[in-house]
Order: C-alpha cells, then sequence, then structure tokens
C-alpha cells in the first residue's frame, strides 16, 4: 500500500473513483512478491506494480471492468495461459492478482496505522461467500470492513497471524478463500555522522524507501543544507539521540564518524537493540581496537558479533558514493534474511 497511497490520496481528492489489484500468489520466477498492489483509476490513471510490466494492461482493463460495476475478480497469468503469452508473461512464472474497488474505511484504517507507524494486517475474501469483503486489524485494536460469521472470525484470526509474524498468508476459511497481507512500518535507516559518505547514503537510502535519520552533534555536519531531504535530524550526543529515536526490528544502524567519542556511544547503543543491521566504518585495525573498547564498556561477545565491520560488502569501490552503495546493498540483504559472503579486508 505504501508504494500507491499518495497516488490513491490524490485521486480521492479530485473525486475519482479507484480500484486496487493486489498480487496473492506467485509461482517461479513471477518479478513481484505477494501484497504487491498497483491502482488504477477511472480515467485509466495508474500506480504502483503487480508485474513489473508483463500483466498491467490486463489487470487496468479488468479494474476499469471493476469500477463499472462488475464483480472482484481473481485473474491468474502463467505461461500455460494463452493470455499471459500475450501480454508477455513468458518467462517461467505465474500470479494471481485479485483486483477490487477501493474500500475508503479500509484504506483510512491502513493509512492511521502507517501513519503512527503501527503494523496492520488487511484480510480479503478473493473466492467464495463475501467475495471483496475485507477485515484490517491493526496492532492497536482498529478494525474496519464488512466481514461477518465464521468468514470474520478465521479473518481475524489470520489478521492476528500476520500481525505477529509480518508475513502475508492465503487460505480457506469454510467455503471463502482469503488473502491476508502484512503491512509494516517502511524501514528506517539511522546514520551516525554527517559525513560525506552519509550524504550519498541518505539519498540511495531514501530511493529505496527507507525513513532516514542523520545523527551528529556537530553543526557543521548535521544541518539541512548538507541533507536537504533526510526525514530526520538529531543533534543530540548518539546515545541520547538512539534512546530518542527508539530502534526497532524495522531499524538499520550505519556508525560512519570514524571517532569513537560518537561511535562508541552509538554502538553501545544499537548492538544490544531489536535493530536488524547495526555496520561501522573502518579497517579490521580499527574495528579491533573497537571491539576492546566496548568489551571492555560491558557489552557482551554476541553484541559484538552482530556487527557488521568494516562496513558494507566489499564491492571495491572507493568513492563515498560506491562506498554507500556497498552499504546499502549488505543493509538491503540483512533486512531480508540474507547472508552475503564478507571478503577478508584490511
Amino acid at each position: 500500500m505504501r508504494d500507491v497511497r499518495s497516488s490513491i490520496e490524490a485521486w480521492l481528492a479530485e473525486g475519482r473513483r479507484v480500484a486496487l489489484g493486489t498480487v496473492v500468489a506467485t509461482w517461479g520466477s513471477a518479478p513481484r512478491p505477494a501484497g504487491s498492489r498497483m491502482a488504477v483509476n477511472d480515467l485509466g490513471g495508474l500506480a504502483g506494480s503487480v508485474s513489473g510490466g508483463c500483466v498491467e494492461t490486463a489487470v487496468v482493463q479488468a479494474a476499469q471492468e471493476v469500477l463499472k460495476g462488475g464483480a472482484p475478480r481473481l485473474l491468474r497469468f502463467g505461461v500455460a495461459d494463452d493470455t499471459a503469452w500475450a501480454v508477455g508473461l513468458a518467462c517461467g512464472g505465474t500470479v494471481e492478482v485479485f483486483v477490487e474497488p477501493l474500500d475508503r474505511s479500509v484504506f483510512d484504517v491502513l493509512r492511521g496505522a502507517a501513519d503512527r507507524d503501527e503494523p496492520a494486517a488487511d484480510a480479503t475474501v478473493i473466492a467464495g461467500p463475501g467475495l471483496g469483503g475485507h477485515l484490517a486489524l491493526t496492532t492497536g485494536g482498529l478494525t474496519a470492513g464488512a466481514l461477518e460469521g465464521t468468514v470474520r472470525e478465521a479473518a481475524r484470526s489470520a489478521a492476528e497471524t500476520a500481525l505477529r509474524s509480518g508475513q502475508p498468508a492465503r487460505l480457506q476459511a469454510g467455503d471463502a478463500e482469503l488473502f491476508v497481507d502484512a503491512l509494516t512500518p517502511a524501514p528506517t535507516l539511522v546514520v551516525v555522522g554527517g559525513v560525506h559518505i552519509a550524504t550519498a547514503l541518505v539519498a540511495l537510502a531514501r530511493t529505496l524507501g527507507y525513513l532516514t535519520v542523520v545523527v551528529d552533534p556537530r553543526p557543521a555536519f548535521a544541518n539541512r543544507e548538507r541533507f536537504p531531504h533526510v526525514d530526520r535530524l538529531e543533534t543530540s550526543w548518539p546515545d541520547e539521540a538512539l534512546g530518542r529515536i527508539g530502534l526497532t526490528s524495522a531499524t538499520a544502524v550505519a556508525v560512519l564518524t570514524h571517532d569513537p567519542k560518537l561511535d562508541d556511544p552509538a554502538l553501545r547503543v544499537a548492538l544490544p537493540s531489536a535493530a536488524f543491521y547495526v555496520g561501522a566504518l573502518g579497517s579490521a585495525r580499527t574495528q579491533a581496537k573497537r571491539r576492546a573498547r566496548l568489551i571492555e564498556a560491558g557489552l557482551s561477545d554476541a553484541d559484538l558479533d552482530r556487527l557488521r565491520a568494516p562496513i558494507g560488502l566489499d564491492l571495491g569501490g572507493r568513492s563515498p558514493e560506491e562506498i554507500a552503495l556497498a552499504v546499502m546493498a549488505e543493509v538491503v540483504a540483512s533486512r531480508h534474511g540474507r547472508a552475503p559472503v564478507r571478503a577478508a579486508r584490511t
């Protein structure tokens, strides 16, 4: 929903009617994962993607029919289907897309959860009784949708499971089939040190959909002239700033100052936290000295083993932009549960 939200809001403000296409299942090499969305308005405008271009035309056509009063529908495209060849899905993948009119009450609940950085789940009947019905649920207990009876009970149970796991699911509820999407807050990259690498890293992270925070108590380094598009600037000491920000399982921390007075307080907070990634700039020799200091400060070996240092994948680059790419590649891999091989560096 994050990818299409701004377009939907603009269209609604203009009085446009909106339909959604949601990927509810994929097999093989389908290019977009379950939960990917495309929004279509009644003038044919579109936002987002359900296949990277392979089946968009067919989904837009179905969306227009739904907006004219047609029933929600489940579309299936695969290499065995003549329709799939016609729209270009000839790469060995299969994708199923559910097309429906936008449920405004559900959209409002999901949008509010996103504004509060609160996880939410949305259960949709994609086949069987109650077709097109929803149950949206937030961790704060807010709900929206019009499901009833045993289907509602099953949808709520599935939504609660999705809230805990953060993963989408597809399941049967009697004669009805449900798709449950887990909508998690946008990931956040906290950069400690407003150095040259940080300017490139923040720009790249924003392109990839991360919220960005720069922490540096030095006004010459942390200011809007250097970081005009950063989401948040913190000019207090790193340990204070990180405690105020709150590091969650959706947070990555990149420590870049190369100054123990700033790096060490940041790492003392970040390493024992729930952050999914913590990396620090510096050579292997610098890291060895840093590890000794942090052990002496009370961190455990398990805490220090989480540290990705020297920071970033070894891509061979040396410019600030190339180092930013190496750092962001490692952050993305970590977020998706990958453990990239790190070449030894000195």
